[in-house]
């Protein structure tokens, strides 16, 4: 059976969605799960275009192990030299160059002709075949490009060592008729096509990312390009739980085998969700809450007779069903941890015991704990970055009434470790936690997003707060949760301006260094 290798840009191609701003611990958080479900390749981000992105690319290439780890890099020399020293330490080190190459991209962003294109393209792939024993080299715009002229580009390329031939659909443009014929053209008139991998990234401005990627496979791709949710620039990319998920229910007519660890689909796509804060459709295809749910009492009968009736897809491949419970408020620590690990974190003690307290709290209010709550409970630490000074929330308190100005109360304790009170109003209850807490940081605070959600179901489960916050230049999202949503709200917004403060933290260290 043919092998497809599942390439996944959920930490470049999807990190660059508006309003996604992970750090570096929860890119390697998603690594990590990324190699748990068993992907073939990771692009961890664009080490040339930030020392924060050249810092979680070379932790990322030092932790996977199982699954390979690339870099993108413009078709530059200094782009390459940076992206080897990111990823250098790797087992398989890999790096990804692009370069333009449809009529539109050359002329108006390029400012190049057609030759010299094709030489850049050349020079730059040997160059980067010296350091690299796996090149991927992308046709940027490959679907708009001019077939003759993308066959002859191809051709050089391969001469000049690359091994992964990148054809996409950046626009998000073609038909699944057109882009597998794309691959079928390049399969038959590309010299040394037979030598090389030829992948597909299709981006989902129409609606068709992942019908395309499937055209592409059916038509002599060996790797799609992919994301988590299907997240991305503009309208995101393809879907990997989509297409991983198809390729296995429908194997009988592809006949490919992914090497995806279907059973973590459901967990991965749980985390990307929670740490970008990207929400997921309801009516999401493989992992939106009502992809397994029956309402039509027509659907419902059927279901109840034989699960096939309605479900091709069972939620148990997926990794979608009831945990059982086993922990409650009597539980111990040790319980704890074995849940912890068997969830897939691996927490230091003090992260651990921090969670573990939170967990015993939270367990003395609610009736239930499920394994949403375990998994807040538990990313929230995972990622926590604990050797810079921030703001803690000790209690916040709103007085509201529909005859009264609503006014917010917070304690908090600053970086230096002394204990503020503050108190605004607000024409709501948010509106009034956000002007106390706005407050601490002597600048002027714009809030760009603010969502609350549930996490599980029943009156007491936990409210998930993030808020997307922009203040002396610089655009942060924060995240927190809690059974009183006011309380969430208050803690997502310090959680941002920390962040804030991490990353202020980090670029002091690195001007120190220069």
């Amino acid at each position: 059976m043919r092998k497809i290798d599942i390439f996944d840009t959920t930490l470049r191609d999807g990190e660059q969605s508006a309003g996604i701003n992970l750090n570096t611990a929860e890119k390697i958080e998603i690594a990590k799960q990324l190699e748990r479900l068993g992907v073939s390749i990771i692009e961890a981000g664009f080490p040339a275009s930030s020392p924060g992105d050249f810092e979680a690319v070379n932790k990322i290439a030092r932790t996977v192990k199982n699954s390979i780890v690339t870099g993108l890099a413009r078709c530059v020399k200094s782009d390459i030299d940076t992206t080897w020293e990111a990823i250098k330490v790797a087992e398989q080190p890999h790096i990804h160059v692009f370069l333009a190459t449809s009529p539109i991209h050359m002329e108006y962003k390029l400012k190049k002709s057609p030759d010299q294109v094709l030489e850049q393209a050349v020079e730059t792939v040997k160059y980067a075949k010296k350091f690299f024993p796996l090149v991927q080299w992308s046709a940027e715009d490959g679907f708009r490009s001019d077939r003759d002229f993308l066959a002859r580009i191809i051709e050089k390329v391969i001469e000049a060592g690359a091994t992964t031939i990148n054809v996409p659909d950046t626009v998000g443009y073609a038909s699944p008729q057109e882009y597998g014929e794309l691959f079928k053209f390049l399969r038959e008139n590309v010299r040394g096509a037979d030598n090389v991998k030829f992948s597909a990234h299709c981006h989902d401005d129409l609606g068709m990312a992942v019908a395309n990627s499937i055209a592409a496979i059916q038509n002599g791709a060996d790797q799609v390009e992919c994301t988590i949710n299907g997240i991305g620039e503009r309208a995101g990319n393809a879907s990997l739980e989509e297409i991983g998920v198809a390729m296995h229910i429908r194997n009988d007519l592809y006949q490919v085998e992914t090497g995806l660890n279907l059973k973590e689909i459901k967990r991965t796509s749980q985390l990307v969700s929670r740490l970008t804060g990207v929400v997921i459709q309801p009516n999401k295809a493989v992992v939106g809450k009502n992809a397994f749910a029956h309402e039509s009492g027509i659907h419902q009968d059927g279901v109840l007779k034989n699960k096939e009736t309605y479900e091709i897809i069972s939620p148990e491949l997926v990794g979608e069903g009831e945990v059982p419970l086993v922990l409650g408020k009597h539980s111990g620590r040790a319980a704890f941890r074995d849940r912890a690990e068997k969830m897939g974190f691996d927490l230091s003690d003090d992260k651990l015991n921090k969670a573990f307290q939170e967990f015993k709290k939270l367990a003395d209010r609610k009736k239930v704990i499920t394994e949403e709550d375990l998994m807040t409970l538990l990313t929230e630490q995972q990622v926590l970055i604990e050797d810079v000074p921030l703001f803690e929330l000790k209690s916040v308190q709103v007085s509201y009434g529909t005859e009264n100005i609503p006014t917010a109360t917070a304690s908090v304790v600053t970086p230096e470790g002394e204990v503020k009170t503050l108190a605004a109003t607000g024409s709501g209850s948010v509106e009034a936690i956000f002007n106390t807490l706005e407050q601490l940081v002597n600048a002027t605070v714009n809030i760009l997003d603010f969502r609350v959600k549930s996490v599980g179901k029943g009156r007491d489960a936990l409210g998930d707060a993030l808020v997307n916050l922009r203040y002396n230049g610089y655009t942060s999202t924060g995240r927190d949760a809690s059974q009183d949503v006011l309380e969430a709200t208050a803690k997502a917004y310090l959680n941002a301006i920390n962040r804030h403060l991490i990353q202020d933290s980090i670029r002091s260290k690195e001007t120190a260094e220069v």
